[in-house]
């Protein structure tokens, strides 16, 4: 008997295409759409894009084996039920580290340049006096896959100096792949630009507060491509009102999208996007071939 699997928001059709050589595949988008409440019963597997699974939801799929993730962090799923029903939870992450990364240098080069201010036509000519990348200092806290490719864009492309912080890799490591450790509140105070890849936790929400930002140079620029809660946005309108930072460029936010009225948006200082980092066309099917490779894995056996 094929499996079924329940895909809420709309995949890369490769992807489901695939899927549907060896299972049954109910959606929640388009013409043949179906009914969560229908298919919750019956699901064996799930391929979670952005929506989100809180603990209720999974108790209504009985027969649930594995919820395949599109994307890399598992904040959108109640992991600890899942664990306690036998749930796996698998992530893509190595589908977007590419896409991410690119992002990420974007953000820094506009915040540097001006390009947000400029492009709203907020400021004349003469006011755009922008900031070179090359032979600039760039921190990097986290320093996992997408952080490595951060460096190496940046080392390569830009002849930056490169920092890390990361507790979890060893410091040989770090020196292995190019880059400089530091802890962080050295990081921070010797970065002209930082860049945060963490995954929000209890012990990183709110790593970069009013403490760190007093920290950092006053036109250093901070880059959050990870999540939102890492940096406590409240302190950084603070410290960018007190001149304390520079300029911000964030893909992230803790609501998202982020509100309309939120005092980080319309500001010549910051740039928003709407967590895109890991949306390119490339990216999509990546992470969606690997999310069904995982379903696959686990239910066609």
């Amino acid at each position: 008997m094929r499996p079924l699997i329940w895909i809420p928001r709309e995949v890369h059709p490769d992807a489901v295409a695939e899927l549907e050589t060896w299972a049954d595949v109910h959606r929640g988008w388009g013409e043949a759409a179906s009914a969560e409440v229908e298919i919750a019963p019956l699901a064996q597997g799930v391929l979670l894009r952005t929506a989100r699974m809180d603990a209720a939801q999974l108790a209504r799929m009985p027969r649930l084996r594995i919820v395949a993730r599109h994307g890399v962090g598992t904040d959108t799923v109640d992991t600890a039920f899942a664990r306690e029903r036998g749930i796996r939870v698998t992530t893509t992450p190595h589908a977007n580290v590419l896409s991410v990364a690119e992002h990420t240098i974007a953000l820094l080069m506009a915040v540097r340049r001006g390009i947000g201010a400029a492009a709203a036509g907020r400021a004349d000519r003469d006011a755009l006096i922008g900031g070179e990348l090359s032979g600039s200092t760039l921190g990097l806290i986290g320093y996992g896959r997408i952080a490595r490719h951060v460096a190496r864009i940046a080392r390569g492309g830009f002849g930056m100096h490169v920092l890390a912080f990361d507790p979890a890799v060893p410091d040989d490591d770090i020196r292995a792949d190019g880059s400089e450790p530091h802890a962080l509140d050295d990081l921070l105070a010797g970065a002209d630009a930082v860049s945060v890849h963490v995954p929000l936790l209890p012990t990183t929400r709110g790593l970069l507060g009013a403490a760190q930002f007093r920290l950092m140079r006053p036109h250093a620029v901070v880059v959050n491509t990870s999540r939102g809660g890492v940096v406590d946005e409240e302190a950084l309108v603070a410290a960018l009102d007190a001149g304390q930072v520079g300029g911000a460029g964030l893909d992230v936010s803790d609501v998202e999208p982020m509100p309309v009225d939120h005092p980080l948006r319309n500001r010549p200082d910051v740039v928003v996007t709407p967590h895109i980092g890991g949306q390119t066309r490339e990216a999509m099917r990546r992470v969606a071939m690997e999310a069904a490779a995982s379903l696959r894995a686990e239910l066609a056996r």
